[in-house]
């Protein structure tokens, strides 16, 4: 896995620029036109945030068909970090109706819109980077996690770039011909920063990622007006101006960063700090992961933010206390951007490297110590959320259709999701 190649020059010239364009098809109607019976289809229909053979977002006129709800909501779903190496590699291979995420898949299948980190460069060349931990994964990477309910994908992270100039380019030649929209990462700082902008069920969503994480990636692989690579949360001021900017497109903002201290279940002074200023600005939600532990979620005035989703898809064990503790963080979200509730669907990695759902008193263990997390982080509750603990409600706020998840939104809303997709570091050592 820790492949090294004869290192060749990044031919940016021969890398297509992904540029902006008009919405892309309403992934909740994406989601719900899935079936096994359509399946050829619907491969031959535009997907969201996919690129034409000039790697600009499809032109088509935007399919907003997602029948709005009576009240107008739309649900968003966020994970945690994924990859596809030493254990999870095998999960690329699973067969129909299985999907790489495993059962979990539900969850993010449920929900409207679904959002997660792929820590890993997309190449089979470049030499490693002079790290501890290098990752890397193929282009099949992108269509599993489609097929695994997943809408948008974030490169923003500390190893998409881990084999240097040849993996960048073939990550970003991944990235053209992606299946599922990719943000946090381009050809230059404009395009890294730039939101991926679409309608949900007739409300405008925008997202936006960035790694605010110190480390080798950050120092030498971070966008600039003429260089590829990751955006960065350390430019303050380029990343605010993004979220300025993706609120002039869109009500609801979404902000996925890659941001923590590793085995630190509390927000790190840089988190708080940048959490208020995005808050400040609009940003409907900002949340993110690279702890490989869960941290605290909970309302900065309007804004929700989640300080740490913890691993999800993961390719080995980790010395750190709770790192297999995971989860589906599912928000209902008005159409004016102001969050209504969450439902979070708990799960544990397994020995496969794999989410599993929890169910019954284990499912309510977690949720209770996932509520106490929120201590450390200066986060009011969110609406509609218990003083307490409460048991665990059957509902499709979790996607898996059992009693392990604790919805918050308060009466009135229905935070469903449409049909699921079908069945059919200072380079200080960080990973």
């Amino acid at each position: 896995m820790r492949r090294a190649a004869a290192s060749v020059a990044l031919l940016l010239g021969l890398i297509p620029v992904a540029a902006c364009g008009p919405d892309d098809p309403d992934p909740a109607t994406v989601k719900a036109s899935r079936s096994a019976a359509a399946a050829a289809a619907d491969a031959a229909k535009a997907s969201p945030g996919a690129a034409d053979a000039s790697g600009a977002p499809s032109d088509g006129t935007s399919a907003d068909g997602g029948a709005p709800r009576p009240d107008g909501s739309i649900t968003v779903a966020f994970a945690g970090d994924v990859h596809f190496e030493g254990r999870t590699e095998a999960r690329l291979s699973v067969q129909p109706p299985e999907t790489a995420l495993g059962p979990i898949a539900k969850s993010l299948s449920a929900a409207d819109l679904a959002v997660l980190n792929l820590e890993t460069a997309i190449t089979d060349r470049g030499a490693p980077e002079p790290k501890t931990y290098t990752f890397r994964t193929s282009p099949k990477a992108l269509t599993a996690l489609k097929d695994s309910g997943v809408d948008v994908v974030s490169l923003a992270n500390n190893h998409a770039v881990d084999f240097g100039a040849d993996g960048l380019a073939d990550t970003l030649t991944a990235k053209a011909s992606s299946p599922l929209p990719i943000v946090g990462f381009g050809r230059n700082s404009q395009e890294a920063y730039a939101p991926y902008v679409t309608t949900v069920r007739g409300v405008k969503v925008a997202v936006v990622a960035a790694s605010q994480v110190e480390d080798l990636t950050n120092q030498k692989w971070r966008a600039g007006a003429n260089k590829p690579g990751i955006a960065s949360a350390l430019d303050q001021t380029a990343l605010v101006k993004a979220v300025e900017e993706a609120k002039r497109q869109a009500p609801v903002v979404l902000v996925y960063l890659h941001w923590g201290d590793e085995g630190k279940a509390c927000p790190t002074g840089a988190q708080t700090a940048i959490a208020k200023k995005l808050a400040g600005v609009g940003a409907t939600a900002v949340v993110g992961t690279h702890a490989h532990t869960m941290l605290g979620a909970g309302m900065i005035g309007s804004t929700y933010v989640g300080y740490g989703f913890g691993n999800f898809l993961w390719y080995g064990t980790s010395n750190y206390a709770n790192s297999n503790e995971t989860g589906v963080t599912t928000l209902t979200v008005s159409p004016a951007g102001k969050v209504l509730g969450e439902a979070f669907a708990p799960a544990t990695v397994d020995d496969r490297g794999v989410p599993v759902p929890q169910t019954g008193a284990a499912a309510t263990a977690a949720l209770k110590r996932r509520d106490g997390l929120r201590d450390c982080t200066g986060l009011s509750p969110v609406p509609g959320a218990a003083a307490g603990p409460a048991g665990p409600a059957t509902g499709p706020a979790s996607g898996t259709g059992t009693p392990s998840a604790r919805t918050t939104a308060p009466a009135g809303t229905t935070p469903t999701g449409k049909s699921s997709r079908a069945a059919t570091p200072a380079p200080a050592a960080s990973h």
